[in-house]
């Protein structure tokens, strides 16, 4: 897979498709695989998207204290201006979200069109409602990957969640099966922690067509927050995805239809 070269770290990336380029962007944890297996671009649509520091297989993981959202954004940046892309539409999942958002807000004029998709943050810190990563990070470093995973399961805190929502128990177990899970826990202290820089005040003045994405069932992206998205960014096109608690297949089937639909309309 191809990688460029910044801030002295290889960061891998992939690209496929022509014409319109979209920068579709990870979650906590996960990598190019996520959001290159969820969508696949319309003819006249170019998909992109890298793997964050301390993520898939970029790599060394760099200074801890520049594992953040603000400089995911940066990076982003970075790829475009090695790929000779001018502008593009920018979207994410979760994680990928805030820094599609930041990447939007920072840089208006390089900005297409904007996809949340089900987002983790509003305006404000979410450290309280995501305090299970760094305990997820703190079994890894005491007992290792494999027997911290097995540790986790146990307590009462992961039973909770797979009570509530099958799904982020997955999500949460799957943070334990990177290669490199002692390497990289560092992320699961320092993306918890993220305090948007952004008010929500600035989200009104985003122009670029908005598609925003949500679903039930589901602590960690609240359904309220793509509505607040929704409501707050001007004209933003907002759209309800089933759970993946519900059909795993009928949550791609939707992603998949309603991004393909918004681009096709709204960005092309």
């Amino acid at each position: 897979m191809p990688s460029f070269l910044h801030d002295e770290i290889h960061f891998h990336y992939r690209d496929t498709g022509s014409g319109v380029p979209f920068v579709f962007q990870h979650g906590l944890g996960a990598d190019v695989s996520q959001t290159f297996d969820l969508f696949t671009p319309p003819p006249g649509f170019r998909l992109l998207s890298f793997d964050c520091r301390a993520h898939g297989e970029t790599r060394p993981v760099g200074d801890p204290e520049k594992i953040s959202i603000d400089t995911f954004a940066d990076d982003l940046r970075a790829l475009l201006d090695y790929l000779n892309i001018a502008r593009t539409v920018v979207g994410g999942i979760s994680m990928g979200a805030a820094t599609a958002l930041t990447f939007a807000l920072r840089h208006p004029g390089r900005t297409l069109g904007l996809v949340l998709s089900r987002p983790a943050w509003l305006d404000e810190s979410r450290a309280a409602g995501m305090k299970i990563f760094p305990v997820i990070a703190q079994f890894i470093r005491q007992h290792g990957a494999w027997e911290g995973a097995q540790r986790f399961e146990e307590t009462e805190t992961f039973q909770e969640v797979r009570r509530v929502s099958p799904d982020n128990a997955a999500s949460l177990l799957g943070q334990f099966a990177h290669p490199r899970a002692a390497e990289t826990a560092v992320k699961l202290d320092r993306i918890p922690a993220h305090v948007p820089a952004h008010p929500r005040a600035a989200w009104r003045n985003i122009t670029v067509p908005t598609l925003v994405l949500a679903n039930r069932r589901d602590a960690i992206h609240p359904f309220e927050f793509g509505e607040t998205f929704a409501r707050e960014i001007p004209g933003a096109e907002f759209r309800e995805l089933t759970p993946k608690s519900v059909s795993k297949e009928q949550h791609e089937a939707k992603t998949q239809q309603f991004i393909a639909d918004f681009l096709v309309r709204r960005c092309a």
